[in-house]
């Protein structure tokens, strides 16, 4: 597109192999049949051209539209890494370029593909996608070195007013959770290197059915460091840090 203005045309024999050589071939069957991954696939292998046209905002919320209804065949076609290696793009798409199927026990590429997929752009940019249990929902978190970690779920934004750590993840097919900076004036606070800055953390959790974000902000008596969220019947329970064995909280589900 961009090239395009800049210099003559060139025959369809040369621009087309530069476009697909990220394709692997297998994948070639699922992205002739998916006009999102199609998609997801063009803008992200070809983000520098995108970038130019639309600059940073823009070429950001159009991806995470793309992949706010992305499966998961969708990111792994694009070349993203997925949840056994995430630094790399699939190296088993003639299993995951498969239709989904339940193998219990399977060691390395699934059918249908992982729940995780992350995505690197240049220095600075990095991209997770994940899915919910079911597939019904997927977290969008943007970590840009240059601003604030964002996230989405199902093209909403999600907790726009916190400082978001990057690895959150899906309780079920419903809930998706992540730890966020803590309070200040929290007695046992302090600070360090990282993704949050406090030692001392709050908890969001993203009711994806119900489009309902709660943040739970710990009390001068709780010490949240690396706060576990457990699902048990209709109750969330939340841990103060992973080798608690009694929640500080509960929290009903409806």
């Amino acid at each position: 597109m961009i090239r395009a203005l800049q210099a003559p045309p060139e025959p369809i024999e040369v621009r087309a192999p530069r476009r697909w050589r990220g394709l692997d071939e297998a994948w070639v069957p699922w992205v002739r049949r998916s006009p999102v991954g199609l998609e997801v696939f063009t803008r992200w292998n070809e983000a520098d051209e995108y970038l130019y046209l639309l600059g940073d905002a823009a070429y950001r919320d159009h991806l995470v539209g793309l992949l706010s209804r992305a499966v998961r065949r969708d990111c792994a076609a694009a070349g993203f890494g997925c949840t056994r290696r995430s630094d790399r793009s699939c190296h088993g798409p003639e299993v995951c370029a498969r239709e989904p199927a339940a193998v219990p026990g399977q060691e390395g590429p699934v059918p249908g593909g992982c729940d995780t997929y992350t995505g690197f752009w240049g220095n600075h940019l990095r991209l997770h996608v994940r899915f919910s249990a079911g597939d019904r929902h997927r977290a969008v978190v943007w970590v840009d070195d240059r601003e604030a970690t964002r996230l989405w779920v199902d093209g909403v934004p999600v907790g726009e007013q916190e400082t978001i750590d990057p690895y959150g993840r899906w309780l079920d097919d419903r809930f998706y959770v992540v730890e966020v900076g803590g309070p200040d004036e929290h007695p046992e606070q302090d600070y360090t290197m990282g993704e949050l800055v406090t030692v001392i953390t709050s908890v969001l959790i993203h009711d994806a059915d119900r489009v309902r974000t709660t943040v739970l902000v710990p009390e001068a008596h709780e010490i949240w460091i690396g706060p576990r969220v457990v699902r048990r019947g209709d109750v969330l329970e939340i841990y103060p840090d992973r080798d608690a064995t009694a929640p500080d909280r509960t929290l009903p589900i409806d």
